[in-house]
């Protein structure tokens, strides 16, 4: 949980920094951070799928097999993040122009100035960022969560510092603005993967590096982790026309939409994400020992303890909305429409713990499918769907995208929820250490 508030905090100062220039250096950043998130979304999603692995055969011992899996991940992250990066070089000005089709020309103006030259930074990064999400999950999958802790917490704080000082120029660094923040990140998530590649070289976790021989593993990680993959990126790809839908009611709605959700990222997502690594270490570590009512208790109980926790701040988060809103923006325009999504997010706050920590443990036991499908339904039909019909066909504006925020998770905890009870998810997991060999076959029998 640590580790994720503090990474959480980072891309929160960003948005406070660049809320100090203007609305459109807010909303610049919000745009850019979308495609940001598909170099995160493909981290995540080979971590996940390293996770899995780890947790897993660390439960049952088959240390051999942990180590060819955490080493193929890496690989594998490496090399994915060279589309980014020439992505980021050709195409980021476009990119950021193209969200805001149906804003006024003289609106996107400045988005774009601030946005193309944000979004290229950071794609530079990116095989960076892939290697932070894959190592941090793979050596938490051993159970050692302090060790990402450490080395995250430094970067980050470096990262928060860096970005004031570039952006303002403080003392003799240069005033750059927003160029000052997307540097800063840039500059910090390549000194985040180069810290773990060489703490795991150095045989500073359980963990070592191998040489790749097992097809088989490749092709488990690959099950695993695409349908995390698809999952991030079709919530990224309905987020273009969503935004689009914003910013045609106004470039103030759209910065407002990222600040409201800020506000949830950084106070109550971290802890819910924390829960979900937990049970993700706790469910795949349980089934490889054999033991498949321990994880199915381990999840259950993870789940309980994030709903009474998160659901504690809901209240808080709801009541004192529009002063979070005010750390970022002094827009009156902007924080009116803040508060709302603010609030919305506060409502949706407890629905969101459930499903993150439930999502996690079926991920545990391999099964990334249900939680793809859960996100596709949820973000395309209501997310989407709903605030355009409302919204824009029926007429009720930015109040459509508010609701649209709810019933998103909704649906999400519904469905997720029931598959996580039939239990099915139990015999993937298993049925897949066995057919890499990091368990007999009798283990899955109980």
């Amino acid at each position: 949980m640590v580790e994720q508030v503090l990474r959480t905090l980072m891309r929160t100062t960003d948005l406070i920094v660049a809320g100090f220039f203007s609305p459109a250096a807010v909303a610049a950043v919000g745009l850019a951070d979308i495609y940001a998130r598909f170099p995160i979304r493909f981290g995540i999603g080979i971590g996940d799928g390293a996770i899995a692995l780890s947790s897993q055969d660390t439960g049952a011992g088959a240390t051999a097999n942990r180590d060819e899996a955490v080493s193929q991940a890496l690989l594998i992250g490496i090399l994915g993040g060279i589309p980014f990066v020439l992505f980021g070089l050709l195409a980021n000005e476009y990119a950021i122009a193209v969200i805001g089709g149906l804003a006024e020309d003289g609106a996107m103006a400045e988005v774009v100035e601030y946005g193309s030259v944000y979004l290229m930074l950071i794609m530079l990064s990116a095989p960076a960022i892939h290697v932070n999400f894959i190592a941090a999950r793979s050596i938490q999958g051993t159970g050692d969560t302090r060790t990402p802790m450490y080395v995250n917490g430094v970067v980050n704080a470096f990262n928060i510092l860096a970005t004031v000082g570039l952006a303002f120029g403080v003392g003799p660094l240069p005033a750059l603005g927003v160029i000052g923040i997307a540097a800063a990140t840039a500059i910090g998530d390549t000194a985040a993967a180069v810290t773990f590649l060489a703490v795991i070289g150095m045989d500073s976790t359980d963990l070592r590096y191998v040489r790749p021989r097992q097809l088989v593993i490749a092709k488990q990680l690959v099950v695993i982790s695409w349908p995390r993959i698809a999952e991030g990126v079709s919530e990224m790809i309905a987020e273009f026309p969503f935004n689009a839908i914003l910013l045609a009611f106004g470039t103030e709605v759209n910065a407002a939409y990222h600040v409201g959700r800020r506000m949830y990222q950084q106070v109550a997502s971290p802890l819910a994400r924390g829960y979900g690594v937990a049970a993700n270490v706790l469910v795949g570590q349980a089934l490889g020992r054999g033991d498949p009512r321990e994880a199915y208790y381990v999840g259950a109980a993870a789940t309980g303890l994030s709903a009474l926790t998160i659901g504690g701040l809901c209240a808080a988060l709801f009541l004192y909305a529009d002063r979070f809103v005010r750390v970022f923006t002094r827009d009156p325009a902007t924080v009116g429409y803040a508060i709302g999504f603010a609030q919305a997010y506060a409502v949706a706050a407890f629905l969101i713990a459930i499903y993150i920590v439930l999502a996690g443990s079926l991920r545990g036991g391999s099964e990334t499918l249900t939680p793809f499908v859960a996100r596709m339904v949820g973000t395309f039909v209501f997310l989407l769907g709903f605030t355009y019909v409302a919204g824009v066909v029926l007429g009720y504006g930015v109040t459509a995208a508010y609701v649209a925020v709810v019933l998103d998770f909704a649906f999400r905890v519904g469905y997720v929820g029931i598959v996580y009870y039939r239990r099915r998810w139990v015999d993937r997991g298993t049925s897949m250490m066995y057919e890499r060999g990091s368990v007999a076959e009798s283990a899955g029998d109980d």
